[in-house]
């Protein structure tokens, strides 16, 4: 398996390339190696999320590869993250979002708080979903939680929806 900046320099190639499967091959190639990466190429990552955006590689890039790098850091990594939510690019500030999708009783719930407060008037479609995505999943591992943050604070009608979807049945 190659290691950073030779990993990187394989990734490039591949979702540089304009068929779409190619990018999913690249991404595939970092989730198979995200063990071997650090902090320091969480600027590569952004890169990616930033290049070719949509949400299926965005989905993909930000809870298994993002998260996995933060989760083994989180004490500096967090701050990167809420950087990243003031980020310009919608596509960065759903990663900072999403990044915490599979982190179950790990949550950082006041990171979420202070990513998904920041962003709970936008207007912008798939910040909204995310938004409703990241709560729906903290709701597996704590509903309660979620119930009070929804009560609590003011969410668009897509984000209050997507997150109470599966508690509120």
């Amino acid at each position: 398996m190659p290691h950073p900046p030779q990993l990187f320099e394989e990734v490039w190639k591949l979702y540089n390339l304009p068929e779409r499967e190619y990018q999913y091959a690249a991404i595939a190639l970092l989730e198979k190696t995200k063990h071997h990466l650090t902090l320091q190429d969480l600027p590569n990552l952004r890169q990616l999320i930033e290049s070719k955006s949509w949400w299926d590689s965005v989905d993909s890039i930000a809870p298994r590869i993002v998260g996995h790098v933060i989760s083994e850091e989180c004490l500096n990594g967090a701050p990167i993250m809420l950087e990243w939510s003031y980020a310009d690019n919608l596509w960065t500030n759903r990663s900072a979002i999403l990044h915490q999708l599979k982190y179950k009783r790990e949550t950082d719930t006041e990171l979420l708080t202070s990513i998904i407060r920041q962003h709970a008037a936008s207007k912008e479609f798939f910040i909204q979903k995310a938004i409703g995505w990241a709560l729906r999943e903290y709701a597996k591992t704590d509903a309660e939680w979620v119930r009070s943050f929804t009560a609590h604070h003011s969410l668009m009608p897509l984000s209050r929806r997507e997150a109470l979807k599966n508690i509120e049945k």
